[in-house]
Formats: structure tokens, sequence, C-alpha cells
């Protein structure tokens, strides 16, 4: 029976672990008005028939705060990747040389720093949400264990655990969230 339930464990602290990747995912695709590579993440480009991300197929990179620079591997795919950015609706509106494509990103006004902050509180919480659900998938499956003749010692223990880890993990949750609350209202 304790191999069940240090399996049940185990399961509830991956779907946390899992809810805090998707967030800092999330996180990152929220710009806080400096230029990452990760904001084009998404995008993804007709590469000969077969949609292909964007960081397969150039080299993406930040010169400079404001500025992201695309560079294809090949000159022919500049239009189409010009079309793909503007296609995945992320109001950048990009330029090209005919060698290298650049997206300068304006900096945020307070209203939409403020918009930003929010969103990225609702992330956190769709965050949490996941976490309390890996707690009571937990709890539910160790109901069923004490069906199965698990001791109400080692099912109440248990409960504990999976308890601190909902804790611990919407901690972090609550810490990535003002990071980047932090980060976007930095000027």
């Amino acid at each position: 029976m304790q191999i069940e339930v240090d399996l049940i464990i185990e399961q509830c602290n991956d779907k946390m672990k899992a809810a805090i990747k998707h967030l800092e995912k999330e996180l990152l695709h929220i710009r806080a008005g400096k230029a990452t590579p990760a904001m084009l993440d998404g995008v993804l480009v007709d590469y000969y028939g077969t949609l292909t991300p964007l960081s397969q197929i150039s080299n993406v990179s930040t010169p400079d705060a404001r500025t992201i620079a695309i560079q294809p591997w090949e000159k022919s795919l500049i239009s189409t990747i010009e079309k793909a950015i503007m296609a995945a609706n992320l109001g950048f509106n990009p330029e090209n040389n005919g060698e290298v494509i650049r997206i300068n990103i304006p900096a945020l006004t307070e209203e939409r720093r403020k918009q930003l902050v929010k969103q990225s509180g609702q992330e956190g919480e769709v965050a949490k949400v996941s976490i309390r659900t890996a707690r009571k998938d937990a709890n539910e499956n160790l109901k069923k264990l004490l069906k199965d003749g698990l001791s109400e010692d080692i099912k109440k223990d248990a409960e504990i655990e999976v308890q601190k880890l909902t804790d611990d993990f919407v901690k972090k949750v609550d810490q990535l969230v003002v990071l980047k609350e932090k980060d976007i209202m930095t000027i």
C-alpha cells in the first residue's frame, strides 16, 4: 500500500511542476517592454508546406533592449516570416531591409502596464487552480486506497504531505507573478 501512496504523491508533484512550467511559459509571452527572443516562440512559419517554429529557420536575437532581429537562413523566407509574425497577432510591426527583419518594441504606457499586471495575475490564478486540482485528485485517490485497506494514519500523513506540496507550489506561483509584475512596472 505504501508504494501506491508514494505513487499518488509523486503524480501530484509532477502535475504541480507541470502547472509551474506552464505558468513560466505563459509569463514569458507577456511582454514587459524589454525585447526577448521568447516573445516570438509561438510564431509558426510556413516552411515548404510545414508549419515550423521561427527559431528553427532563422536566428532570433536582441541587439538592444527595444529591438528583436530575425535573420532567416534563407533570404527567400523574409516575406513569409513577416506574414507569420503579423498573423500571430502579437501587436508587432516587422520591418525588413532585404537581409534582416527588425521588430521595434514600443515602450509600454501606464495603462498597458496595468493590463499586463492583471493578465499576469490571471495566469497565476490559472496555475493555482491546476495545483489545487492536482491536490484534489491525489486526495480522492487516497480515499479510494482507504476503502481498499489503507490505514487511516497513512492516509492522514499522505494528505498532510500533499497539502505541504500544494502550499509550496502556490508560494512559487505567487513569487513568479510578483517578479513578473515588478518586471512589467519597471520603466
